[in-house]
């Protein structure tokens, strides 16, 4: 308390906080909020893990897993609700005809990962010499069911893609002669987003239904833990737009090789280095110009040049790899970062920073409509 004799303040200097609240509420100071109201905490964010307290160097990882299981779970749980709400409507228009088959809808954001299953599976009508097929498949980062469809599709109207055989437990098999696929993912909700879906993938005639592919859906961490099962257990394992978002590739690509049998295949699908160009130019000028400083946005992505030796490294033999361009065209940029949103592709690497202003967003908009 200040003595009697102390001059007293009439009018008290108001807090630098208040301020910078008022600029926000105007929508010009969230940069400013980002790099003066945060500084500490901007600089004490855990980008650097230390395995062990050996005094060893400090591993650094690019991606946080925590941020894009959150990310993915949030993405999972939007098309969940807008399954639900489309089995409420179809369930009212559909009362009283009877039992009536509802078909799995297709839903605004899946575009680009079912196009890229549906390229990525078509490989195997190439590259499939057995005659038996790959009977037994892992699906790595298998949510959404992308692969499933992709496997699935047109075999009932097939008659070359069906067994032969009265055994009731025998599946008809799908794309590659795969007859059982085991589908594992670390986001439990992205692994069981189409569940409520299960029974449309059933072939139906007049005798009754059968199984194109059986299924087994299996969440494990595709980063810390090897894969639980034994040596030479897999004819085929198969990833599409999962291994970008991996922090120790080599060490899962070892496991890759162990658990596939000798003349086994791995076929995998992920963006490469030059993917959304506009995007990430747009934001580092746009956020060099406003803070005078960069952080990652987009990526980092694997160089194509680096993937026949990471392979080759790993103990996989006659590597090939295709490049495919796909060019999708958005109005802005907010339409883009909202789609990649909703796709689960969010922006994770470790080093992002913890806010973005508002300002630089704009400024990155303006930036990529003129691109």
């Amino acid at each position: 308390q200040p003595s009697s004799s102390s001059p007293r303040r009439r009018n008290p200097a108001p807090d630098r906080r208040d301020h910078l609240d008022r600029f926000r509420s105007w929508g010009f100071a969230d940069d400013a909020y980002t790099v003066v109201g945060r500084r500490r905490n901007y600089l004490g964010r855990r980008y650097i893990s230390t395995k062990g307290d050996s005094g060893g160097e400090a591993e650094t990882a690019p991606f946080d897993g925590g941020a894009k299981l959150k990310q993915r779970t949030r993405a999972a749980e939007s098309c969940r609700q807008y399954y639900n709400h489309y089995l409420h409507q179809q369930r009212q228009q559909r009362h009283g005809e009877g039992g009536c088959e509802i078909v799995k809808p297709t839903l605004p954001y899946d575009y680009f990962h079912r196009e890229v299953s549906r390229r990525l599976i078509e490989r195997l009508d190439d590259i499939c010499a057995r005659e038996e097929g790959f009977p037994l498949a892992l699906e790595v980062g298998g949510g959404g069911n992308f692969v499933y469809d992709a496997i699935i599709d047109g075999c009932g109207d097939d008659d070359d893609l069906m067994l032969d055989g009265d055994d009731e437990h025998e599946y008809a098999g799908g794309r590659g002669g795969v007859r059982k696929l085991v589908q594992m993912d670390s986001c439990s909700a992205m692994l069981h987003r189409d569940d409520a879906f299960a029974d449309t993938y059933d072939i139906k005639d007049g005798s009754g239904s059968s199984t194109i592919c059986e299924t087994y859906k299996l969440v494990a961490d595709l980063d810390e833990t090897p894969l639980p099962f034994p040596d030479g257990t897999f004819d085929l394992v198969v990833s599409s737009m999962a291994f970008h978002w991996v922090n120790d590739l080599p060490r899962l690509l070892g496991e890759i090789e162990r658990v596939l049998k000798p003349d086994g295949c791995l076929l995998f699908a992920l963006p490469g280095g030059n993917t959304l160009p506009e995007l990430r130019s747009s934001l580092v000028l746009a956020e060099l110009e406003r803070t005078a400083g960069v952080s990652t946005h987009v990526g980092p992505y694997v160089d194509l040049s680096n993937v026949g030796s990471l392979l080759t490294g790993t103990g996989f033999k006659l590597p090939t790899i295709d490049v495919d361009d796909i060019q999708i065209g958005y109005p802005n940029a907010f339409v883009l970062m909202e789609h990649l949103a909703r796709m689960g592709e969010g922006n994770a690497c470790a080093s992002r920073r913890e806010r973005v202003g508002l300002g630089t967003f704009i400024g990155a908009a303006c930036l990529y409509r003129e691109l």
